[in-house]
């Protein structure tokens, strides 16, 4: 947190990070559901632990999220104590950006991106599976079919023969593999570099419907 800290333009990225941190501490349910004020009368044992280590976590949760926050939004914050009060309106709705602008950009960057003639086929495969990825992420609703097309249609002329036999042949690959039928053809027209294919482990996820594996 300490190299990611809010500073009023990267609330998305922050609480993403933040939460990871929490959810490795077990402490995410901080962030979502109201502290406790009261502890009724006749409570168990158990509830009693219970409401005792919420208190305890809303204490260690809200000095990492104070101590995340640059002096000037922390000013702004200190004098809340509870955990929801600070990560709730107004700080969310001051700052947040909503998932439709970044699912709009992710998107205009996915149909955007085009390869250029002479680069790596590589790199370029590779940049397109990362905004499948984050498209995933997002729940854009695009299935494998669009996205297989949307990276053939990315290519520059050079590589029209590979999609005009890619079509024919009515292939159906997921991504990783149409990648890596990428680089296996550039290797063998264009005479560049050794080969380096696109392993499943070797990237992050693509989940989902959309991205067939």
């Amino acid at each position: 947190m300490e190299t990611n800290k809010f500073n009023g333009t990267n609330y998305n990225d922050w609480l993403r990070n933040l939460r990871i941190v929490l959810d490795f501490e077990n402490q995410g349910y901080v962030l979502d559901k109201p502290l406790p004020v009261i502890l009724p009368e006749g409570s168990s044992p158990e509830e009693r632990l219970t409401f005792e280590k919420w208190h305890e976590d809303n204490r260690k949760v809200r000095s990492i999220i104070l101590a995340s926050m640059t002096n000037d939004i922390q000013k702004q914050y200190d004098r809340l104590e509870d955990v929801p009060s600070i990560i709730s309106a107004p700080l969310k709705d001051i700052y947040a950006v909503p998932d439709r602008h970044i699912r709009y950009a992710a998107t205009k960057a996915f149909f955007g991106t085009k390869m250029t003639e002479g680069s790596s086929v590589h790199s370029h495969g590779v940049k397109m599976l990362s905004l499948v990825e984050k498209l995933e992420d997002l729940k854009a609703g695009l299935d494998n079919d669009t996205y297989i097309d949307v990276i053939l249609q990315s290519l520059p002329p050079s590589y029209d023969p590979f999609i005009v036999n890619y079509n024919m042949n009515g292939l159906e690959k997921s991504i990783h593999e149409l990648i890596n039928m990428l680089v296996q053809y550039e290797a063998t027209t264009h005479k560049s570099e050794p080969a380096v294919l696109v392993g499943e482990a070797s990237t992050s996820k693509a989940k989902g419907k959309g991205a067939r594996r």
